[in-house]
């Protein structure tokens, strides 16, 4: 049983490594501080950090032998210049914790040292994954290529929500967030004068169909009953205002919540782009990208993680589902596991300028975070008809 002296050490220990944290955010692939930080604190807790081919980003352990169940956090922060009061505010010019990162990390450095205290009762091992480059996206393919979670049984996650209060967490089975992938478009046409369009490919036109086009994709090609989204976020062509360009480009983003409605998507928009380059004499070159799969959380540690959360502070309300992504769902697709929105207060969404984490939520999801680990390895919830 932790006394009141130890949780108002660790309340205070991850408190001011979360104002640290997000006073020195750090893109993909460039959390070299907030690593070294974050390897400082449990260093000095004496948990044992693994020896891995990470240049960022860092995985430890409390416990030891078999089972292992894994917690993961991600560590990265946005291109995005913050417009907030805090005291601790960004001290990086055009970057900002803007997804809540910096609390994630802090929870899980939490939920260390609630862990090690009680190390000696744990019946296996728990993994502490602090991942970089969850933005990119692709920092969990990074760990899983380390081999680091070969045999892990179950594996947790969180998320700050702004749609919640702060002593709420928001729980679903199934697809709670969506697979996201991502496209390019050229269209290839033969440029003109403006005042003679007849003497080249408007490949303006050409873009412009397509965009339209799109929306017959889920309005009609898609069930109603059935959530997904094809988004244009970028059109760019031409330079000056007397001349028909010989090539546009255009981006944007498609959300599914099913591998039929993934790959049926796909198909459509590349022969909708094929099709409306055809119709107007030109051609299109179509680069789609997959990203991250859905993020599907297993139906019975769904229960337990109802139940674990029924055990501690927390009042636990259903989450919406989202058509944003989660590189999450990389290691769902080969363990297990339940990603859980944590109420950080209710205010400005992920990815605004004005995004922030109340700090007094840090404690409980710490908590939560740890009991999950506990519960899993002492239930073998794993097992289950």
């Amino acid at each position: 049983m932790l006394d009141d002296g130890y949780r108002e050490e660790i309340k205070q220990k991850i408190t001011e490594t979360f104002y640290w944290l997000h006073q020195h955010p750090e893109l993909s692939y460039e959390e070299y501080e907030t690593t070294g930080r974050l390897r400082d604190v449990l260093v000095s807790a004496a948990i044992k950090i693994l020896d891995l081919p990470l240049a960022t980003g860092l995985v430890a352990e409390v416990g030891q032998g078999e089972p292992l169940i894994a917690l993961r956090a991600d560590i990265d922060a946005l291109p995005i210049a913050e417009q907030t009061d805090l005291p601790y505010r960004s001290q990086q010019t055009g970057k900002m914790h803007a997804c809540g990162h910096d609390f994630h990390a802090a929870a899980l450095l939490g939920a260390a040292l609630l862990l090690k205290r009680e190390e000696a009762q744990l019946p296996g091992k728990v993994l502490l994954i602090f991942q970089p480059a969850e933005e990119a996206p692709g920092g969990a393919k990074k760990i899983l290529e380390t081999g680091v979670l070969d045999g892990v049984r179950a594996i947790f996650g969180l998320h700050t929500s702004p749609l919640f209060a702060v002593g709420e967490v928001g729980l679903m089975a199934g697809p709670v967030m969506a697979a996201v992938d991502r496209f390019n478009v050229e269209f290839q046409g033969k440029g003109a004068h403006a005042a003679h369009p007849e003497r080249g490919n408007d490949t303006i036109l050409m873009g412009a169909s397509f965009v339209t086009s799109l929306q017959s994709i889920v309005s009609r090609n898609v069930s109603p009953l059935e959530a997904a989204v094809v988004t244009v976020t970028q059109f760019h062509g031409g330079n000056t205002w007397n001349v028909i360009p010989g090539k546009v480009q255009l981006e944007g983003t498609v959300r599914t919540q099913t591998p039929e409605a993934r790959a049926f998507i796909k198909r459509r928009l590349q022969e909708i782009a094929q099709g409306v380059a055809a119709s107007f004499g030109g051609t299109a070159v179509v680069n789609y990208v997959a990203g991250p799969p859905v993020t599907y959380n297993d139906a019975h540690l769904y229960e337990f993680a109802r139940q674990t959360a029924q055990n501690t502070s927390l009042i636990e309300r259903q989450a919406p589902a989202s058509l944003g992504g989660e590189d999450f769902a990389y290691y769902l697709e080969k363990i297990p596991g339940m990603f859980s929105l944590i109420g950080t207060g209710i205010g400005p969404v992920n990815h605004n300028p004005k995004f922030t984490a109340d700090p007094q939520a840090l404690y409980p999801a710490a908590d939560y975070m740890a009991r999950l680990a506990q519960g899993a390895l002492r239930q073998e919830v794993w097992k289950h008809d």
